[in-house]
């Protein structure tokens, strides 16, 4: 990432904060329909932002949902007209016409929150080039992926990202997130924990690096303390983005049996397995939340003091970063860009774009505020390195059992 770009992203983020979580706004529309009736009636700015779901919905607590409020609140600041489109299905085509339909209706600023999107950038974006696609968490071997097929797979590096979308309207911003896997493993382990457990959604690069990063976070706390040989990891994949009966069974027997302490649910409204299963158990187990911080939602469903941190992405504020600069007319200083989104400041955690949360997280003396700053400013100095590669698990000291998909 560039230095300008990260400098900007990183003040934007600090100055944002109100109006990212100042108004939230009321939505008319049920999630189970394709879209919300328009806000900021009586705008004055040409500006007309469309947020279209992945799969999911809007109150997946989770990204569609930090997605759609990130853009509703900075709309109804702003006066501009919004609304949003969720497909009928889990497919390219009905992403694509969810967003053809918005662009029909108007909206000219598109934003999309997931790899899922992969697709429909390669289709879309070169038919409307007057129209600004805004990309969260869509990569370019997602993109090259959907429109190559499988020999992408076989020679990564033959293709050419934007032979296949339109990087003249489009800017995509994907997260780094080892880093706040990495923070939520450190902290786990040098917060007491020693039987850990990574419940994956599905097994896309994003989920991979949350996990590795997890693994390889708890390693380094591991190492320090001197306590790798009591500390493990279960590690699975519910093979979708939801809790369900068969994953909450798979959960039980992790906490009941095996004696897991903490589980980090990491993928959509996959957590509800990993609460349901805490339930069961009497109330014994913990977990760490995933993209946002979840103490809010977990805790209130499952139990107060359930949620022990998140690993967070800087969701809002990206899209806040993204709205504001296409109303000021700095559009070309982001567009044409996959950014890849980390650390940009080592002296203060809050301003990067992965994290765990400062208020939440139940730190202790053996684990507080200021050894996490340290742990960030070292992360930021490239004292500590984290690897993002997804093809290979991690070359740690504790024991880690890796059982793929549960279903």
């Amino acid at each position: 990432m560039k230095k300008f770009l990260a400098v900007l992203l990183a003040m934007a983020m600090v100055f944002s904060l109100a109006a990212c979580t100042g108004k939230n706004g009321d939505n008319s529309q049920s999630p189970d329909n394709a879209s919300a009736a328009p806000s900021g009636e009586g705008s004055t700015s040409n500006m007309k932002v469309a947020m279209v779901t992945d799969y999911g919905d809007i109150t997946d607590q989770s990204f569609n949902q930090t997605t759609y409020e990130a853009c509703k609140a900075f709309c109804d600041a702003n006066n501009v007209q919004f609304s949003y489109y969720k497909p009928t299905s889990d497919s390219t085509s009905d992403r694509v016409l969810s967003i053809v339909t918005a662009i029909t209706d108007g909206y000219n600023v598109i934003v999309m929150p997931g790899y899922a999107f992969g697709g429909a950038l390669a289709e879309v974006t070169k038919d409307y080039p007057e129209v600004k696609f805004v990309a969260l968490d869509v990569a370019e071997g997602d993109i090259l992926g959907a429109a190559v097929g499988d020999a992408y797979y076989e020679d990564p590096t033959a293709y050419n990202v934007t032979d296949y979308y339109n990087a003249n309207n489009t800017y995509s911003a994907v997260f780094q997130e080892e880093l706040c896997g990495y923070m939520a493993g450190y902290a786990a382990v040098k917060l007491g924990y020693r039987h850990l457990g990574f419940l994956g959604g599905m097994a896309v690069p994003a989920v991979i690096r949350y996990g590795y990063g997890y693994i390889q976070g708890a390693d380094a706390a591991a190492v320090e303390l001197g306590v790798e040989n009591e500390v493990k990891v279960e590690f699975a994949y519910g093979n979708q983005f939801n809790g369900d009966a068969d994953i909450t069974a798979y959960m039980d027997n992790w906490y009941k049996t095996l004696g897991v302490e903490i589980v980090f649910a990491c993928g959509g409204s996959i957590y509800t397995s990993a609460g349901e299963a805490i339930r069961n158990n009497g109330g014994k187990g913990k977990m760490i939340g995933v993209d946002v911080d979840q103490k809010g939602i977990v805790d209130g469903a499952y139990g107060d003091g359930i949620t022990v941190t998140s690993a967070m992405k800087g969701l809002s504020n990206t899209v806040d970063v993204l709205l504001t600069a296409i109303k000021e007319n700095k559009w070309d200083q982001y567009v044409g860009k996959i950014d890849n989104l980390g650390l940009v400041n080592g002296d203060d955690p809050t301003a990067n774009f992965v994290q765990i949360p400062m208020d939440s997280t139940q730190w202790n003396d053996d684990f507080t505020q200021d050894d996490y700053k340290a742990i960030v400013k070292d992360m930021f100095d490239g004292k500590i390195k984290v690897s993002n590669d997804t093809t290979t698990e991690p070359d740690v000291s504790i024991t880690v059992s890796y059982a793929g998909n549960i279903k």
